[in-house]
């Protein structure tokens, strides 16, 4: 009976045993679950908090991007408007013309027109030319005591047209043409009137001037101009060789060319 009772008590001990054991061992795989669960759910809420920041940052860039873009075509279009504006004013203070042109022309024999020719070209800060004949004067060429001297038989052939060495290059390019030339009786040498046939005067303003030991200028300047067509002959002036620049420039003055339009 005694080893009955033993034997029922240590079964119902190791039942009791078994019974907590198995307690244990479903609060241990109870709690390894919900850990689990717990880890998943903080891992899945990391993820998606990643998630949420990455896209927070790329939009983010992503209105950088646009801020700095528009900034770019904002300064872009501001300095182009710039250049622009710069460019109008720069421009509307210009004038419309740069000026005439200026071509001062002399034949001088004796060097006594080149020098009166030499004021003008300075003054005017002007081209000059001067018209040198093929055969060049000499002495006994000027001598107008001598019928038969070569300057005597020119002046006294209207038809009579000595040759020029050289020519003016590209006399188009002048608005303004100044030409100058010593008296021989009462003429213009006949080398000048080479020289204006041989070039188109055309809406050109020229200017005669000579010089002379106490000639006037008479009718040389109109005899001239009537060996062109077109041009806007000026009246002509005599000067004197040893006149100075102040004196030249005087009557150059005073003739209104408009010379700074």
């Amino acid at each position: 009976m005694m080893k009955k009772k033993i034997t029922i008590l240590l079964s119902l001990i190791m039942i009791f045993c078994l019974a907590a054991c198995g307690n244990s061992a479903g609060d241990m795989e109870r709690s390894s679950t919900e850990k689990n669960a717990i880890k998943n759910e903080t891992g899945n809420d990391s993820a998606n908090s990643t998630d949420d920041n990455a896209q927070a940052e790329s939009s983010a860039n992503d209105d950088i991007q646009t801020q700095t873009s528009d900034a770019r075509t904002q300064t872009e279009n501001a300095g182009q408007s710039e250049n622009v504006n710069v460019s109008d004013i720069e421009n509307a203070g210009l004038p419309e013309t740069q000026g005439n042109k200026v071509l001062v022309a002399y034949f001088s024999a004796t060097g006594t027109t080149e020098g009166v020719a030499e004021h003008i070209a300075k003054g005017l800060n002007a081209d000059i030319y001067e018209i040198i004949p093929e055969a060049p004067y000499t002495d006994a060429d000027l001598n107008y005591n001598d019928n038969n001297s070569r300057s005597t038989i020119e002046m006294n052939d209207p038809t009579s047209r000595p040759g020029i060495s050289g020519s003016v290059a590209d006399i188009d390019q002048y608005d303004i043409v100044f030409i100058g030339y010593p008296i021989w009786w009462g003429e213009a040498p006949r080398i000048v009137s080479t020289f204006v046939e041989s070039y188109d005067f055309s809406s050109k303003t020229v200017v005669p001037f000579c010089t002379s030991g106490g000639s006037g200028v008479g009718s040389s300047a109109t005899n001239l101009e009537q060996l062109t067509s077109g041009a806007t002959w000026m009246e002509g002036h005599r000067l004197n060789g040893s006149d100075s620049q102040d004196t030249v420039m005087e009557w150059v003055n005073s003739l209104d060319l408009n010379l700074e339009e």
